[in-house]
């Protein structure tokens, strides 16, 4: 696994780069350094460790918040996880999706937590796929691609984090006996949403993490997507 730990304090990011033998691991003193290397060259790196306090040597320096809204932005399927001296931002760190939220001094059993808890993600998001048949094409999309499908008169439309939608032949209560279940989750008599690209439960609609998308819940689902929602967002994290 490649990972990244920024950390201004160099002893405290090489005492978790050396509970992390066997990753590949760089260490970046600076958000700025890090966010050079992911913007001007492309790096990508399956995990991100961002420590949320960092010395601001001028006015425009970032905080590990900042950067990972700049990470967000970048890659939505970034993979972040703060740690702290602190559990002041666990607010902010849930708005930006962080997987996990440490704090220092952090130990061994964390890290293999986390470790264990990145790649049953990753499995969720890439191995896991959906195919699709629509008039003489088919193929597959991986579940992490896929914020939400509708149906309409027997044609599904899977919408895309990238802002495709892709149409496929099908019926969404046969869709919904095959894939529903801990991904996936019917909201609606028209609808089914990936419960990882929720941001927002609020009232009778989910706001989802692609900005201005919203996905309609219906008094019928609504109890299993409260549910649903309450699991993934405390329990499966952790933080509870």
């Amino acid at each position: 696994m490649r990972i990244a730990v920024c950390d201004d304090c160099l002893k405290d990011a090489c005492a978790i780069r050396d509970l992390l033998s066997g990753q590949e691991v760089e260490i970046y003193g600076s958000a700025e350094s890090l966010l050079a290397d992911v913007e001007r060259d492309r790096k990508r790196f399956d995990l991100y460790l961002l420590d949320i306090f960092m010395k601001k040597s001028t006015e425009t320096s970032m905080s590990g918040i900042d950067l990972a809204g700049k990470l967000r932005a970048g890659d939505e399927a970034a993979v972040i996880c703060f740690v702290s001296t602190s559990n002041d931002f666990y607010r902010e760190a849930y708005d930006l999706y962080a997987v996990q939220y440490l704090i220092k001094p952090v130990g061994r059993e964390e890290l293999e937590k986390l470790l264990d808890k990145v790649e049953k993600l990753f499995v969720r998001n890439q191995k896991k796929t959906l195919r699709y048949s629509w008039r003489r094409a088919s193929g597959v999309i991986p579940y992490g691609k896929i914020l939400y499908i509708s149906s309409r008169e027997h044609v599904l439309s899977i919408h895309c984090t990238d802002g495709r939608v892709q149409e496929s032949t099908g019926k969404l209560n046969d869709l919904e006996q095959r894939i529903c279940g801990d991904t996936f989750q019917r909201c609606h008599q028209s609808f089914i949403v990936n419960m990882y690209h929720v941001r927002e439960f609020a009232g009778t609609e989910l706001a989802l993490a692609v900005e201005g998308k919203k996905v309609p819940v219906s008094r019928r689902y609504y109890a299993a997507v409260q549910e649903r929602y309450r699991k993934i967002m405390f329990e499966e994290v952790g933080w509870e």
